[in-house]
């Protein structure tokens, strides 16, 4: 059998083992995730701003960040975060010393166009910020050194938001949420496609089920196993 054919087996077995309620909440989260912007941060070290960004991310829809570690490792304080990262879909960068390049490259080639938020002679102020241009990946620095030179010079575009007071910038995870707020709200009015595909709410699905009930690659493999289809490429996950 195909394997969509084998994951709604697999998403139907699993649902079996956790509530009606928590079903009816996948189901609705999925209608308003999103692949359509993603976010990427860049050296994060404290763990109150890594996770307040996640939080955010979860809370307006945002499925993926991809996380750079050049430097720094990045570490998720739970007390913040209140579990936001265990529907994320995370994807950290650390083979090299320096990860930058090879994340831009990556996202590029999944058809993102890079968007800086950092000051930039050429930037766009966040009100003016063009969705439809196609899918955006933002990226964040640290509060102390901003974006790498490479991440500023190698970027596609720039963005900012308006400040009118002395302070010159936003904590990291006050700008993350503003310009998720606001791009993710005028991004939903839009005429532009941003949901997930049916077989990408599957998979989430699946994964999430996953993560739900306990021991579920046991029961996943027990299942594989009585049906006769241990070729499932996720019963070893």
């Amino acid at each position: 059998m195909e394997r969509t054919s084998i994951q709604s087996e697999l998403i139907n077995y699993l649902s079996e083992f956790v509530t009606t309620e928590r079903i009816e909440t996948f189901n609705q989260v999925l209608m308003y995730r999103t692949r359509y912007l993603a976010v990427v941060l860049e050296d994060i070290y404290q763990p109150h701003n890594a996770s307040a960004v996640l939080r955010s991310c979860d809370c307006f829809g945002i499925q993926d960040v991809h996380i750079i570690e050049n430097r720094n490792t990045y570490t998720i304080n739970p007390d913040v975060a209140l579990g936001s990262n265990k529907w994320l879909t995370l994807k950290k960068y650390n083979r090299k010393e320096f990860n930058t390049e090879e994340t831009y490259q990556t996202l590029k080639s999944e058809g993102y166009r890079i968007i800086a938020t950092a000051p930039h002679p050429g930037n766009t102020s966040l009100e003016e910020f063009n969705l439809k241009n196609g899918k955006s990946a933002l990226i964040f620095g640290t509060e102390m050194d901003g974006l790498s030179e490479f991440a500023i010079r190698e970027a596609d575009e720039y963005v900012r938001i308006p400040m009118y007071g002395f302070t010159e910038s936003f904590n990291i995870s006050v700008s993350a949420a503003i310009i998720l707020y606001q791009l993710s709200g005028k991004l939903r009015t839009s005429d532009i496609q941003w949901q997930l595909s049916q077989a990408e709410k599957e998979a989430l699905k699946l994964e999430w089920l996953k993560r739900s009930v306990k021991k579920s690659e046991l029961l996943i493999q027990g299942y594989l196993e009585k049906n006769q289809k241990n070729d499932f490429p996720g019963n070893n996950i």
